[in-house]
């Protein structure tokens, strides 16, 4: 069998490993559908930018117990085949971890469920006796997030492949040897890949994996 050439599996959460975004999920779950709508529809109208937009979607799970949140984070419709697909990467000498502007708390929930070996997300909420705070100071940046599990896992970028849907996962594309864009409805996140997949299965995800080359 050819070695297989990626040291570094990375991932993307919400509209890579989810059918529905979790927190559309956590949202209408809270009764705060339009305030969802209203932060999202903005976004991509570039009228405000990721920093605000992230803190508006974690503001959504203020006042509410970290238990109530990840109920519905496990109730929102996923991909088939994570766990396995995991698992065969490990196979393959892999580390598989989640490259994404989630929380720890629901980053975490992803790991203990998937066995995902590693998290990057954001921070800015505290949590109060399991009560979650309004979000203070909020900054998103993958491309920093993936530097620092470039140096955990001991891994170079360009034996690096990420996994994404969105435009912060199109600025990681280049900065790593591989990208495949999974189930975007962005056009430019789409170009910026090396191969773009639509599938409700990650076994799919894991089979394009092995079919990539790192960049020269």
């Amino acid at each position: 069998m050819e070695p297989f050439p990626w040291r570094l599996v990375t991932v993307d959460i919400d509209g890579t490993l989810t059918r529905e975004h979790g927190w559309r999920r956590i949202a209408a779950g809270f009764g705060l559908l339009p305030d969802w709508e209203r932060t999202n529809r903005r976004f991509f109208a570039h009228e405000i930018g990721e920093d605000e937009h992230i803190a508006h979607l974690l503001d959504l799970a203020y006042g509410h117990s970290v238990e109530e949140v990840l109920a519905l984070v496990a109730a929102t419709p996923m991909l088939s085949g994570i766990e396995e697909g995991v698992s065969a990467l490990h196979e393959r000498g892999a580390r598989v971890a989640l490259l994404t502007h989630n929380p720890e708390y629901v980053g975490g929930w992803y790991q203990k469920r998937f066995g995902f070996d590693d998290f990057e997300g954001t921070s800015g909420q505290e949590e109060f006796a399991g009560i979650l705070g309004h979000p203070r100071g909020v900054r998103v940046d993958k491309l920093a997030g993936l530097e620092r599990l470039l140096l955990r896992a001991g891994a170079t970028a360009r034996g690096t492949v990420h996994v994404g849907d969105g435009w912060s996962d199109a600025a990681v594309f280049p900065r790593v040897g591989g990208g495949i864009a999974l189930n975007t409805a962005l056009p430019d996140v789409a170009r910026a890949a090396d191969r773009s997949l639509s599938t409700d299965d990650f076994g799919d995800v894991v089979l394009a994996i092995e079919a990539l080359r790192p960049r020269p």
